[in-house]
């Protein structure tokens, strides 16, 4: 049995719970958290093996093959850090850093000790990801010059979103969506980025428009908003027609249409347990081939979309407590 290990007790690990005892040849074995209570209470209902009330208690474990870090953003660079110099491989909750110099820095540790790491950006992993570049390449639409991406939910009641010592912000929680989305379809060659955003009283970026400017004149549009709900979806328009895919954050559903918007065609995505399986097993196959990193969302994709980042809230005035800190 592969055995997976958690750090943090929220929302975003329950769901890395359920992706786990849905796997075959995984078993969900540890859990920590600050409060040793948090950590029993978690995996007496989700069926760990073990509970510790600290994170290092965990990183400490020899028999735990894989991290999973699901803290908030600022907290990702300390627990990444401590995990990979105690040799544990390590699983990094999307967005991968707080910023690209932290991403840098892990990134190096990583491959100097030759330790797995990976950002669990998970739309990279998804298997209908490889659909529709197979839709796009074969010219299904023909030649592409135009990508819309949309997310948003009505989140500024978080915590996480709200509060700029947390990593808050639209764009490190669902705008890094938008990014890597036009990323995986239209590649990384920007020639130009302009944008705008919305801040909160805290300071921080509720609602994003971004635009990439590709060096072959392609164009992506991309929204984000901690504010309200919006269609999610994500839309690649070719000369012969376009590619709607109904949610940038888990493709389900990939409706083509002709030039004179006429549906000829759908796709669908295979059944999931939670979609969380795929860059579980991504990491477990790297693991076992004895790799640093793997190819579903190599290292230096992961510094790249951090530095877009980075760039855009430098732009806007958005800082962290993070980009002041030495490492």
């Amino acid at each position: 049995m592969f055995k997976v290990g958690i750090i943090g007790a929220g929302h975003i690990a329950e769901k890395m719970a359920t992706t786990l005892h849905g796997m075959e040849g995984v078993e969900a074995y540890a859990v920590a958290a600050r409060q040793m209570e948090k950590a029993q209470d978690f995996a007496s209902r989700r069926g760990f093996t073990k509970a510790y009330g600290s994170y290092e208690a965990l990183a400490d474990d020899q028999d735990v093959d894989l991290i999973y870090v699901a803290t908030p953003h600022s907290l990702h660079y300390s627990h990444v850090k401590m995990c990979l110099e105690k040799g544990r491989p390590v699983l990094c909750e999307k967005a991968f850093m707080a910023n690209a110099r932290e991403a840098a820095d892990v990134i190096r540790l990583s491959e100097e000790k030759g330790v797995f790491l990976a950002e669990a950006i998970w739309t990279r992993y998804l298997p209908f990801r490889q659909t529709v570049r197979r839709l796009i390449d074969g010219g299904a639409i023909g030649r592409t010059s135009l990508l819309t991406a949309h997310l948003g939910y009505p989140v500024t009641h978080k915590e996480r979103i709200m509060k700029p010592e947390l990593g808050g912000g639209a764009l490190l929680d669902l705008g890094v969506y938008a990014i890597n989305f036009a990323l995986m379809n239209f590649g990384n060659d920007i020639r130009k980025i302009s944008s705008c955003c919305v801040k909160s009283e805290t300071d921080i970026d509720l609602q994003d428009s971004i635009t990439f400017e590709y060096t072959d004149g392609r164009m992506a549009q991309l929204m984000a908003t901690a504010c309200c709900a919006n269609d999610r979806q994500g839309i690649i328009n070719g000369e012969k027609g376009y590619i709607v895919l109904d949610n940038i954050n888990n493709p389900l559903k990939a409706d083509i249409y002709s030039s004179d918007h006429i549906l000829v065609d759908t796709q669908y995505a295979p059944q999931q347990i939670t979609g969380f399986e795929y860059q579980v097993q991504a990491c477990i196959d790297a693991i076992r081939d004895g790799r640093t990193e793997t190819e579903f969302m190599p290292h230096s994709e992961s510094l790249e979309v951090m530095k877009i980042m980075d760039s855009l809230r430098k732009e806007w005035g958005v800082t962290f407590p993070n980009d002041s800190v030495s490492l």
